[in-house]
């Protein structure tokens, strides 16, 4: 996913005052007293009668208290803050039993749909909440990002000047912004970029809007106008990691890619959830050749964002990328591959780059010849390369037959970071400052990986993620 959500809401907007009845618990005491057996009384001193001891009370237990829907908020959204979403969900979903015009409770469910890939069900909760109250922005501009996903441009664009309409939000930043993004996005830069300016002549100081008109420079491929744009943007919200990855993009189409390197790194120090840089950062990585670091990139995009068959993909090829110097590498890049196939199925780049993945090791021979074999019936499949398939597949078939070779003893210095050469990753060598200049690339670079065996074909190259 390439756009920012909206913050998530941390208050209830409507809280409905919540009493129950308490029950008295009342005491019960007996009134009966013990008495010992009769005994003549003696004429020296009289024998007592003994006092009668209270038995203890018994309490009745009160019934445990119920939790008001503000308190049942509070515990969702620390759930959700947690990263337990199931849980989030379900205590918002309790908050709106007890009080069903809780706008923000509603919208954190369309955010944990999202969050959790079901498009339809997050668009079904922001749709709730502008159906009570049509100018709520975080809703509209969700909902439109989820209507752009599902190429609803139009409806998105409408549900911007619906709320606009509203009065008193005729110049909301927040949403004539949003509404710039989407004009962009559909291609129509024109009205972005007016839409855009329309913030910035009421108000000067507007990151977003500086933006928004950096990414549409962009776009029209004029990086210098855009690294101004953006550069202006980032006096206002230095903050933003977004605005760094723009930067870092500019660079990248300027050849800089010291520069390029320095602004990801930046993006994600400031957010270390921030996907899209760490997209960036792997890209970069495999342009180097360095696919130690690439991997380490990816990985972490995964672990944010498990649902992303692009990082997967990438991820696979990082990992080819070192089976050269450890065959178990191309292993674990056929298991990344099948995963891509999981959720796109024959994709073409999957299929044929699990296939020359597995061909590494001798334990996935018989997985390689399956793969190479669908391979080479798909239509995108030249004639060279199904060429190039059918000598592969019976080499493997050839060295299946015959008696597995004793496996060497890898030397030690071999062990050093095999993906550049023992030279260290990129990710250190080029500069970490997000305002240093452009340097000379870094020795891995320029010494290169091993070169890709003879048969296997060369992954491309991910382009930068952008942020929407």
């Amino acid at each position: 996913m390439s756009r920012s959500n909206t913050a998530f809401a941390r208050t209830g907007k409507t809280q409905m005052n919540w009493f129950r009845s308490l029950l008295a618990g009342s005491l019960a005491f007996t009134a009966a007293c013990a008495s010992g057996p009769q005994t003549k009384p003696s004429s020296a001193s009289p024998v007592e009668k003994p006092a009668a001891s209270a038995p203890a009370p018994v309490l009745t237990p009160a019934p445990p208290k119920e939790s008001t829907a503000s308190e049942d908020f509070s515990a969702a959204l620390q759930a959700f803050e947690a990263g337990d979403l199931d849980a989030a969900r379900q205590g918002f979903e309790k908050v709106l039993v007890k009080s069903p015009q809780s706008l923000n409770a509603q919208y954190n469910l369309g955010v944990i749909a999202e969050r959790q890939g079901h498009v339809d069900a997050a668009r079904e909760a922001y749709e709730k909440v502008l159906l009570l109250e049509p100018a709520h922005t975080p809703a509209v501009l969700n909902l439109a990002g989820v209507y752009r996903s599902l190429e609803r441009g139009d409806d998105a664009i409408a549900l911007f000047a619906k709320a606009l309409k509203v009065p008193g939000r005729e110049h909301d930043a927040a949403l004539l912004n949003g509404l710039s993004t989407t004009y962009r996005l559909l291609g129509r830069l024109d009205e972005s970029e007016a839409t855009a300016r329309r913030v910035l002549a009421r108000n000067k100081d507007n990151a977003q809007a500086y933006k928004n008109l950096a990414q549409v420079a962009y776009a029209r491929q004029k990086f210098s106008v855009a690294e101004l744009l953006a550069g202006t943007a980032r006096k206002y919200a230095d903050k933003d990691p977004t605005l760094y990855n723009l930067l870092g993009m500019i660079y990248l189409k300027q050849d800089e890619r010291g520069r390029a390197l320095a602004q990801f790194q930046r993006a994600v120090q400031l957010d270390e959830k921030f996907v899209p840089g760490y997209l960036n950062l792997g890209a970069l990585a495999l342009r180097y050749r360095d696919y130690a670091g690439a991997e380490r990139a990816f990985s972490r995009a995964i672990e944010l964002e498990p649902g992303s068959p692009e990082a997967r993909l990438y991820l696979a090829y990082a990992l080819d990328g070192q089976k050269g110097r450890d065959p178990k590498k191309g292993l674990a890049a056929g298991e990344a591959f099948e995963q891509v196939l999981a959720a796109r199925a024959d994709l073409p780049e999957a299929v044929c780059g699990a296939g020359w993945a597995y061909a590494a090791d001798r334990a996935g021979f018989e997985k390689a010849i399956a793969f190479l074999d669908r391979c080479k019936s798909l239509e995108s499949s030249t004639e060279q390369d199904r060429q190039m398939i059918t000598a592969k597949v019976q080499g493997l078939q050839n060295m299946l037959k015959a008696p597995p070779p004793q496996q060497a003893e890898q030397a030690e210095g071999e062990k050093k970071d095999t993906a550049t050469g023992g030279a260290g990753s990129m990710l250190n060598n080029l500069p970490q400052d997000a305002n240093a200049p452009a340097t000379e690339e870094s020795p891995a670079a320029r010494e290169g990986a091993p070169a890709e065996q003879a048969d296997a074909p060369s992954a491309p190259e991910p382009a930068p993620a952008p942020v929407q």
